[in-house]
């Protein structure tokens, strides 16, 4: 099993190639990942993780192709996100993209949009990250995500869980 995480920071996952624009304790490998194509054979990882990042990179869909040429078939890719409407994904002036928990429906399910990129992932499993606030406040995860829908700052961030499909 081949594992890369992308923008890896001091966090790298466990037996991963740790990959970041700066040489710190931990990268293996600098690498701007604003520069295509990455430096990876095609069909090479089985498990890529690209954690609070992607919402870093101005193109996601460049960024998603590249995941993709370089998954091996049904590789599973890791992606956290802050939420579309919570502070955090404003505040931090680095951020270029906004996610909601159906964002990634794009690259597979979604029907009329597949002529935009060759990438197909199918959506395995989103996990939801609600706010410590929201939790004090809400208590019921059924209520959080109701709220949600409808309140900034309730939904924090969302992992998914992304199967290649080659």
């Amino acid at each position: 099993m081949t594992i890369l995480d992308l923008g890896c920071g001091t966090s790298k996952t466990r037996g991963a190639i740790g990959i970041d624009i700066i040489p710190i304790t931990g990268v293996d490998a600098v690498v701007d990942l604003r520069r295509y194509p990455y430096p990876f054979p095609s069909n090479t990882f089985s498990e890529i993780y690209i954690l609070d990042v992607i919402e870093h990179l101005p193109d996601t869909i460049r960024v998603m192709e590249e995941l993709y040429r370089i998954a091996l078939p049904e590789a599973l890719i890791y992606v956290r996100v802050v939420n579309w409407n919570h502070r955090y994904s404003a505040m931090d002036p680095t951020h270029l993209g906004l996610f909601t928990e159906n964002s990634f429906d794009f690259f597979g399910k979604r029907k009329g949009r597949s002529y935009y990129t060759h990438a197909r992932f199918a959506v395995e499993k989103v996990e939801y990250i609600y706010d410590a606030r929201a939790r004090r406040w809400l208590r019921s995860e059924r209520l959080m995500k109701s709220a949600s829908n409808y309140l900034c700052n309730v939904l924090q961030g969302l992992i998914f869980t992304l199967r290649a499909i080659k």
